[in-house]
């Protein structure tokens, strides 16, 4: 008598999900079941080992070929193990609350094998079923695929254990159906069409950040007289945008005092660190720790501020970050820890800015920190890196062509 065969049931990854279009899902899984289902892009670049690969393995490089870039010589790749530490640092807690990483943009090319019923009525809640061997791949957020897959490949190097990376849940959207075309696409729109964030900016949000924390102190310490009130100077820092209207109620941004922070720290070195995380090991070349920088650097800082407070009231130039990165390389003379000639005290650190005109003037300006157009209307765009150094020395040599101009002599 024959055996009834059992009813075919699609095997697969089961993933639970969560419809938002009807050729795409939201949802989390398991670290494993990720790298289960994306096979490490470095991996698939290696061509010697890709010789001797599976079928399906070879398949979904080719398939990935289609719709990414090469890791390989590119700053994508370079920023892997760094990405992996900052994920394992995160995992361990190291971080606590304050860290993130976005959710993995992956394509199913084709369809899944099932898909199911609402788990709650009306919730759109689903479990779908890809198929095994069926290509998924990362078209955004594959950097931070590759950072899983170095972490799981060795946890030791990281510092993290298979048993925290085993309770670790990846957020993930996952589109399915779609032809090549629209998967190059949504690649393109996610790298090109988002707007991207100034670097600046960017580290002025950075609360890890030696800049970023000791610009909160100083400007938290700071206490002036604004419309009839005492009010903290921070009350009067943009935190949010990397360039003042008139409109605006501040005074001054953050990324422009953290500006002023880094230059004071490192001098005219602190030009080229302007748009780099500083951290607490960062310090050691200048042969200082944090707590000797904050013990320093507020104090000096919270003085000059106080004393040319006006001027940021007045809106002056002195807002503009090329000057403030001129006044901290003049600052850095004022440190315990310079190595440069011509050593200042506070005092005269404080005579030799009280001579500036600071009015946005181009007969003071042009030149050194701004440029002015035919009517004579400055543009202090250049930014830091580009001008602080001639402001740093036209504050420095009061006797230079920049030095009377900006004194008005």
């Amino acid at each position: 008598m024959p055996i009834t065969m059992p009813t075919a049931a699609v095997e697969g990854v089961q993933l639970t999900v969560t419809p938002f279009r009807p050729d795409a899902v939201i949802g989390t899984m398991g670290l494993p079941t990720l790298l289960q289902l994306v096979p490490s892009p470095k991996a698939e670049e290696d061509k010697r080992a890709l010789k001797y690969a599976s079928g399906a393995l070879r398949r979904h490089a080719e398939v990935r070929g289609l719709v990414q870039r090469m890791l390989k010589a590119s700053q994508k790749g370079k920023n892997v193990t760094a990405y992996a530490a900052y994920i394992a640092a995160g995992v361990n807690g190291d971080h606590g609350s304050a860290w993130s990483t976005p959710p993995i943009t992956l394509w199913l090319d084709g369809q899944p094998g099932a898909v199911s019923e609402e788990l709650i009525p009306g919730s759109g809640i689903r479990t779908i079923t890809v198929l095994p061997g069926s290509p998924v791949v990362a078209i955004d957020g594959e950097t931070q695929v590759t950072a899983w897959h170095e972490l799981y490949d060795a946890p030791e190097r990281f510092g993290v254990t298979y048993e925290r990376l085993g309770t670790v849940r990846v957020p993930f959207e996952l589109y399915f159906g779609l032809s090549v075309e629209d998967a190059r696409q949504i690649f393109y729109d996610r790298n090109v069409e988002g707007v991207p964030v100034a670097k600046n900016l960017a580290m002025s949000m950075d609360q890890r950040d030696i800049g970023t924390q000791l610009a909160h102190r100083v400007a938290d310490t700071v206490k002036v007289e604004h419309e009839g009130r005492i009010v903290p100077f921070a009350k009067l820092v943009q935190a949010r945008k990397r360039q003042l209207t008139r409109t605006d109620p501040e005074l001054v941004t953050l990324s422009a005092l953290r500006v002023l922070v880094i230059t004071t720290l490192y001098g005219k070195r602190g030009l080229e660190r302007s748009s780099s995380t500083v951290r607490e090991d960062d310090l050691l070349v200048l042969g200082i720790d944090a707590e000797r920088a904050e013990r320093e650097l507020v104090p000096l800082l919270s003085t000059l501020i106080s004393h040319l407070y006006p001027h940021f009231a007045a809106r002056e130039a002195i807002s503009a970050p090329a000057v403030l990165a001129g006044i901290g390389i003049a600052a850095h003379r004022a440190t315990s820890w310079t190595t440069e000639a011509g050593r200042l005290n506070e005092g005269e650190l404080l005579r030799l800015l009280a001579q500036v005109r600071w009015e946005r003037e181009a007969r003071y300006w042009d030149g050194v920190a701004a440029s002015a157009n035919a009517r004579g209307v400055l543009n202090f765009g250049g930014g830091a890196k580009d001008s602080g150094g001639r402001v740093a020395d036209a504050l420095l040599h009061p006797d230079t062509e920049y030095g009377r101009r900006i004194r008005g002599w």
